[in-house]
C-alpha cells in the first residue's frame, strides 16, 4: 500500500484557484518499489501530483495531464502564498479545454525528476546520501508505471483521457502501449513514436555542456552546488529549439540592448534573453535530472508496431495535434503516428495548428487547441458517468 498527503482541488472560477502539491510514496528500502524497465529494482518512490475538480461517483470522469521534459506536478493554478501560474494554466480549470467542472484532472512530476518525484538528487535510502549517478537509467515506460500505481491509489480504473506535449505525448502513447484497456481517449500534441537522430544530436550536445562543467563532478555535485553554466547554456540550447525562426524575428529581430558594447556580453536582445532563460533555469532544475530525462526521451521508441499489439483491439480513441512551424517536432512524425494508428485501425483524428510560435505552440497556442480538446472530449464522455460510443 502507499501513502499519499491530503487533496488539493482548484475550485476559483476563473481557473485561479488555490492548489496543493500532494505526494504518493510506494515501496521501501526493503523492496516493494517499481521494477524498471532496465531489470533493477527502485524503492521507495515517490511521486508529487496535483489534481484539480472532483472525482465523480463513477470514478470515470479523470484526465491524466503528462508534463514534457523540464514541467513538473503544477500544470494548473497557483501555489499557497505564491504567484506562479501552472504550465498548462490556461488549458485547466473551470471553462477551459480540461473544464474542471466535468473533469477530474491529474498531474504527476515523472520519475526521475527534481520537483517532489524520486529522481538522481533524492536520497539514497542505502548511503544517506542523493543517488546522483547511482540512480538507475530509466525509461518513459518507467515513467508511466509509476503514474499507473498513482491512479490506482485514486480508485481510478479507467482514464477518461491523457494528454500531453512533447515528452508529454510520449508518455500519452505509452499509456497506450503499456495499458491499453485503461485508455479511453489519447491526446498526443507535438510529439513522435520515436526520436529522429537530429532530435538525439540537439539532446546529446545539451548532456555534454553539462558534463564538461567541471563543477558536475562526475554528477557528485550536490555539496557544492549545480554545475550552473553547463546547466545554462543546456538551456539555452533548448530554448533555441522550442521557438520558431519567424517567432524569434517577431520577438527580437535584430533589437539591441541598451548600453555600449562591451567585447562579448549580450548587445543584441535574443542574446540577453537566452541568458536569462538559462540562468533562470539552473535555479529551478537539478542538471542530472535533465541528463536521465533526456536519455529517456532518446531511447523512446513504439514504431513499427510496437505501439499496440495487433492481437488486442484497440478501443482508445485518439486526437492527434502537431504544429506548422515546429521543427523540433515537425508535423511529419505526428503524421506518421497517425499512419501507424490507422494501420491498427483506430479511430484517429488529426489536426495541424497554423503557429508561428515553432514547439513552444502546445503551450501558447490556447484558443484553438480548447476548441479541439473540449469537442473531442465531448464526444466521449456524456458527463453523467457513461460514454458515447
Amino acid at each position: 500500500m502507499g501513502t499519499s498527503e491530503a487533496r488539493g482541488i482548484l475550485t476559483d472560477g476563473r481557473g485561479e484557484g488555490v492548489v496543493e502539491t500532494q505526494r504518493f510514496t510506494f515501496g521501501s528500502a526493503a523492496g516493494g518499489g517499481m521494477r524498471l524497465e532496465n531489470g533493477e529494482a527502485l524503492a521507495p518512490v515517490t511521486l508529487a501530483y496535483e489534481t484539480y475538480g472532483t472525482l465523480n461517483r463513477e470514478r470515470s470522469n479523470a484526465v491524466l495531464v503528462c508534463h514534457a521534459l523540464s514541467g513538473d506536478a503544477h500544470a494548473a493554478g497557483i501555489h499557497r502564498g505564491l504567484d506562479n501560474p501552472g504550465w498548462w494554466d490556461d488549458m485547466i480549470g473551470p471553462g477551459k479545454a480540461f473544464d474542471t467542472d466535468r473533469y477530474f484532472v491529474i498531474c504527476s512530476n515523472v520519475v526521475g525528476g527534481c520537483k517532489g518525484s524520486t529522481g538522481p538528487s533524492s536520497t539514497n535510502p542505502a548511503t544517506g546520501r542523493p543517488y546522483a549517478l547511482d540512480f538507475p537509467v530509466i525509461a518513459v515506460a518507467d515513467m508511466v508505471e509509476a503514474q499507473r500505481r498513482l491512479v490506482d491509489h485514486l480508485g481510478i480504473d479507467r482514464l477518461l483521457a491523457v494528454a500531453g506535449g512533447s515528452m508529454g505525448g510520449m508518455q500519452v502513447l505509452q499509456w497506450v502501449a503499456s495499458f491499453p484497456g485503461r485508455v479511453r481517449s489519447a491526446i498526443p500534441i507535438a510529439t513522435a513514436l520515436r526520436h529522429s537522430p537530429q532530435q538525439i544530436a540537439f539532446n546529446e550536445v545539451v548532456r555534454q555542456s553539462i558534463m564538461a562543467d567541471p563543477e558536475w563532478r562526475q554528477g557528485n555535485y550536490y555539496e557544492y552546488g549545480q554545475p550552473a553554466k553547463g546547466l545554462a547554456v543546456a538551456r539555452m540550447i533548448g530554448h533555441i529549439t522550442f521557438m520558431s525562426d519567424r517567432s524569434m524575428e517577431e520577438k527580437f529581430s535584430r533589437k539591441r540592448k541598451n548600453g555600449g558594447f562591451r567585447k562579448f556580453d549580450p548587445d543584441f536582445e535574443v542574446e540577453g534573453y537566452l541568458r536569462y532563460r538559462g540562468d533562470a533555469f539552473v535555479k529551478r532544475f537539478d542538471a542530472n535530472s535533465y541528463l536521465y530525462i533526456t536519455k529517456a526521451m532518446d531511447r523512446f521508441d513504439l514504431s513499427g508496431g510496437r505501439l499496440f499489439e495487433r492481437t488486442i483491439p484497440l478501443d482508445t480513441r485518439f486526437l492527434v495535434i502537431s504544429f506548422e512551424s515546429d521543427w523540433l517536432y515537425p508535423s511529419s512524425q505526428s503524421r506518421e503516428l497517425v499512419r501507424e494508428l490507422k494501420r491498427g485501425a483506430a479511430d484517429a483524428t488529426y489536426c495541424e495548428i497554423r503557429s508561428t510560435y515553432g514547439h513552444d505552440a502546445f503551450l501558447v497556442e490556447i484558443e484553438e487547441q480548447t476548441h479541439l480538446v473540449r469537442h473531442f472530449l465531448e464526444r466521449t464522455f456524456n458527463g453523467n458517468g457513461t460514454f458515447r460510443r
